[in-house]
């Protein structure tokens, strides 16, 4: 007889203790006291955020995405600490993104009023042109020496990157990272040392990488984390709680359900996994066949991101999603838009717990159950609730499906490098 297979939605994470855990914080203040409104508000930025999670890497088979061009700023800060001693920073988390960086003084145009000061910290050193790293990133190639003095030092690995509607210059530079109780010398990342354009969708201190590349926090720790870390993501109705980010394989749920992690050359900083089909309630979503495909020579397939807000699904899946979940609450004075969301009703019109679940369906047996208010989203000033999910932007590749942060909040999402897999459980994160 085959195994039962529950809904995550049922299972509790179990733990012990951790190598490293670290508070999540929400980055910026909701804009409403209503949590519909707030998280309209929120996602106005996503579709930047998905052009950039959406676009493939040039045909060179270049296979690294070390700083997230086009990115907006991603919405779970975690304390972190740089140089010797240490230095405090709000370092945006970003599973999306490889290199690490931070604003650092003496930067005018920087948006941060507390920058990383390097002259104040004993380990700081400047990577050279010649590191390894600079091509990543692209960097300035090296001069040519010069014959009669090849003993004369090189010039540090500067760069300069897109962001939003931003960009910034940087020095390639190592130091001490501080994690947590955790300390890890000669961590390369990205100085920031001037900055052209508008500074609102910055981060405002930095950014954690927290990719798959080699520039990315598990690539330069080797094992220290054994390939693992989790967050736990708190509510946006919760903007006063915490939850967590775990580093390392201690103290990971036993209870969380895995599914194979896929790898895209083009786009090997992401996290793709593959989905085999969405329900509603008890009814699975008709979908045209092939309609969650993973496909790196396209770059089709299914992320799952920290950064972008709301869940986006290609045109045919949303829409067959859509009116298998209209058809389940079948609102008596039917559907409005507002904001990204086409499917918003009066509650007052609809049953108590008319509103069916979203269950996501994956390789290796999972069935992510989303609890409800990862589902639907209430206003708390009319009786309005939307479905929190919405169709892909239609940009120049809208073939990426996105599982965002709002629909993993309160699951610890588990990203086990090493074993390439990706793990669910339910846990409160408030």
């Amino acid at each position: 007889m085959a195994p039962t297979r529950l809904p995550l939605l049922l299972l509790l994470a179990a733990t012990v203790a951790a190598a490293a855990d670290l508070s999540v914080y929400h980055n910026v203040h909701p804009p409403s006291a209503s949590p519909l409104e707030s998280i309209i508000a929120l996602a106005r930025d996503d579709d930047a955020r998905l052009l950039f999670l959406s676009s493939k890497a040039a045909s060179t088979g270049t296979a690294s995405a070390p700083v997230a061009s086009g990115q907006t700023p991603p919405s779970y800060v975690v304390r972190a600490g740089l140089g010797s001693p240490a230095q405090p920073m709000l370092l945006a988390l970003d599973t999306s993104a490889d290199a690490t960086w931070a604003h650092c003084s003496p930067c005018g145009t920087c948006p941060a009023s507390s920058l990383f000061v390097p002259a104040n910290s004993s380990s700081y050193a400047p990577l050279p042109c010649s590191s390894s790293m600079c091509p990543i990133l692209q960097g300035q190639p090296c001069p040519d020496r010069d014959p009669f003095d090849s003993a004369a030092p090189l010039p540090s690995c500067a760069f300069s990157k897109p962001f939003a509607d931003a960009s910034f210059q940087a020095a390639l530079a190592s130091d001490w990272l501080h994690l947590g109780k955790d300390s890890i010398p000669n961590y390369a990342f990205g100085c920031v040392g001037s900055v052209s354009g508008p500074t609102s969708n910055l981060p405002k201190q930095g950014l954690l990488g927290l990719g798959r590349g080699p520039m990315a926090l598990l690539s330069q720790v080797g094992n220290m984390y054994n390939g693992v870390f989790s967050y736990c993501l708190p509510s946006y109705k919760s903007y006063y709680f915490s939850g967590s980010l775990r580093l390392g394989a201690a103290g990971q749920p036993r209870s969380a359900r895995y599914t194979p992690m896929l790898k895209n050359p083009h786009r090997s900083s992401l996290y793709y996994v593959n989905v085999t089909g969405l329900s509603v309630g008890r009814s699975p979503v008709k979908v045209p066949a092939g309609s969650f495909a993973f496909d790196p020579s396209t770059g089709a397939g299914t992320v799952v991101d920290s950064g972008t807000v709301i869940t986006r699904w290609t045109a045919p899946v949303y829409a067959a999603l859509r009116e298998e979940f209209r058809r389940h609450v079948a609102a008596p004075s039917g559907y409005t838009s507002l904001g990204a969301f086409d499917t918003c009703f009066n509650t007052d019109e609809v049953a108590a717990g008319g509103a069916p679940a979203v269950t996501i369906h994956m390789d290796g047996g999972v069935d992510l159950a989303l609890p409800m208010e990862n589902t639907l989203i209430h206003s708390s000033a009319t009786p309005l609730a939307c479905l929190a999910m919405a169709e892909a932007p239609q940009n120049v590749n809208s073939v990426v499906n996105v599982v965002a942060n709002l629909q993993q909040q309160n699951l610890r999402v588990v990203f086990d490098v090493a074993n390439s897999r990706v793990g669910f459980a339910r846990e409160s994160c408030n």
